[in-house]
Formats: C-alpha cells, structure tokens, sequence
C-alpha cells in the first residue's frame, strides 16, 4: 500500500517528499559502508558489528556535535554538498582525542520544508565526510518543522560512535615537562566562531562580495571551506606512538582547547611567532578590530588538532604525520611547568 497522507501535507509535512528524499541519498551512503554494517538504511535502528580482533578490553566512545551559523554561509550561497563534512568533522575529529577509531555515524537534520534534493546534497556532504573519517553512515533523520522555521532554513547535528582498547586510551597524565606540542594546520575557519565572522563581514548585508588580496579565493568560498577530518594521519600515528595528548582547536581557540588535554601543574608554552596563521584570520582581526588574545580564544588560528607526543618521539611523529596527508605539520611549542594553561608568548 502506497503510503501518503493528504491531510498531513496540508497541514506542512509532506511525507513523500521524505520517501523521495532517502532514494536520493541511497547512492551516497553507499559510499560509506564498512565491513561492520549489518543491514542499510531505513530501519530503526542502525546495526554494526565491530571487530573486536586483538583488543582486550574494548571501550565506546561518542561524541557529537553540529555545524553552527556556518549554516547560514550555506543557505545564502544555496550550496549545500560540502556542509555535511563540518558537521562529520566536528564529531570525529573529537573521538580521535582519546585515541578510538570512529566507527559509524548518524545525522540529524531539520527543515523548514523538506525539499529532496537539497536534502540529498546534505547528506551527499555529510557521506563525503564519512568516507574521509573511514566511519559508516548507517542511519539518521529528517524532520520537517513547518512553523517552527523558515521553509529554506535548517539545521544539520550528529553523533560518532569510536571504540578503542581501553589500555590505548590517551591518558594525559602521563605528559611531562620537555614533550613537544606539534600542530596539524586547518583549513580556514572550520565551524566556529561563525556568529562573529557574520558580524564582521556583515554577511547578508553585502560585505561578503568584498574582495581580499590576501585569499586565494573569494571571500565566500573560503569560508565555507570544510573543516578538515583528521582520522587518518592519527590512526596511522596511533599505529606506532602512543601521544600524550591529542586536542581538537574548535570553539574557545587555543586557551580552551589545549588546557582540557594538560594535566595540573604544566602549561603549553608557545611561540606567537611559531603559529602559521592563516590570512583569513588577520583578516578577521583587522576588519573587526578584535584583540589578538580574544581571537586565539574564539578561532583555530590555522592550527586544527594538536598533538603531544614525547621529546624523543617527535622527529618519527612528524613523519608519520607527513606521510599520511599531513605535509603541513609542525613543531608548536613545548610543555613546561607552570600553572595549567597555555602561554603565548
């Protein structure tokens, strides 16, 4: 029996349109599934199976997280295959803190009206992420919200489930004063921070066609670059080092960020001059006249992940790291003794 309800598209929710949607988005998922996934989408429930070879003593770990007001670069450019990987991003590059290689994930997103095949360019985004992460996309929602949000608006959340061995699990205590603090760069903003970058370009009011020497790209383009997925690099450096520390730069830049992976009593001390930052972020602080410490602790600055690794394991981190896509990676700074927190000096 075909199902259909003429009275609930009347009143906003149109749930063919749903049906439609989730047929677009097959071939896309698709790309993503793993030796772990049990059955596809349209269930209840996603099912993987993990394998569980050679760990003793294996630990889930989640995290979730969504895309933000960068959402809002999307609706107005009207271009939506490239946000689904921020909001992979921003859950796996988390996981990857503790040392757990993502598994699967879910997404959630909300529309004012449930338009297919912007629908279908979402989730083509958030597959594309997936497919970087090594992580399946075995499962989600779309939920059409007529009168509760504007029908071209949306919101797009999700969640990433990782496992690890619980011996593996990057326990920061274990830092000590001499390890070295190496950087993997970012790609521009990320997702965050986006509420301040539309204030100070005034997005939506015509500030964002002003061009910029500096880019080399628009203005645009550059900030709806996706936020980069590190799962690769650092399970191909979990294969060899045990880091000390890994921090994930999002929202809250340096001063939040690396301080919730130091232990009492050491301090990450940084050289200002040591920080590659990109042009997008002198940028930022010029047109918005923000103060330099206000923006290390709102934006990654260049500087996406941190790794902390021993002294005598940073020359062969590094070339790990450089091998497996991250030519970019850097010496950053150093762990002293000191009050728990970043110095930048």
């Amino acid at each position: 029996m075909k199902s259909e309800s003429a009275s609930y598209k009347a009143a906003g929710v149109d749930i063919t349109a749903g049906y439609k949607a989730v047929e677009l988005m097959r071939a896309h998922v698709a790309r993503t599934q793993t030796p772990g996934v049990v059955d596809g989408i349209g269930g209840f429930g996603g099912l993987f199976r993990p394998d569980l070879a050679g760990m003793k003593e294996p630990v889930l770990v989640s995290g979730t997280d969504g895309v933000g007001t960068k959402l809002k670069i999307a609706m107005l450019l009207d271009r939506h295959d490239t946000i689904g990987i921020d909001c992979v991003a921003m859950c796996v590059n988390d996981v990857i803190c503790c040392g757990a290689r993502p598994l699967f994930f879910l997404d959630y997103i909300a529309c004012g009206k449930n338009v297919p095949e912007k629908i279908a360019q979402i989730v083509a985004g958030v597959a594309e992420g997936c497919v970087q992460a090594e992580s399946a996309l075995i499962g989600g929602e779309t939920a059409e919200h007529p009168g509760m949000m504007p029908d071209d608006d949306y919101d797009l959340a999700g969640f990433s489930v990782g496992i690890v061995d619980k011996e593996k699990i990057i326990d920061h205590t274990a830092m000590r004063e001499g390890d070295v603090m190496l950087a993997l760069p970012s790609t521009g903003v990320h997702s965050n921070g986006f509420s301040l970058v539309r204030k100070v370009f005034k997005i939506g009011e015509g500030g964002e066609d002003r061009v910029y020497p500096e880019l080399d790209r628009s203005l645009w383009e550059t900030l709806l670059t996706p936020t980069k997925i590190y799962v690769r690099p650092v399970m191909a450096l979990l294969r060899e080092i045990q880091p000390r520390a890994i921090s994930h730069i999002t929202g809250g830049g340096f001063y939040e960020n690396i301080p919730r992976a130091l232990p009492e009593g050491l301090c990450a001390r940084i050289r200002r001059s040591d920080v590659r930052v990109l042009p997008i972020f002198d940028i930022i602080q010029r047109e918005g006249n923000i103060p330099e410490r206000d923006m290390f602790n709102t934006y990654n600055m260049g500087v996406g992940m941190t790794i902390t690794v021993a002294k005598e394991d940073a020359g062969r981190a590094l070339e790990i790291l450089r091998a497996n896509g991250e030519e970019g990676a850097y010496v950053l700074g150093e762990i002293v003794r000191g009050e728990k927190g970043v110095e930048l000096w």
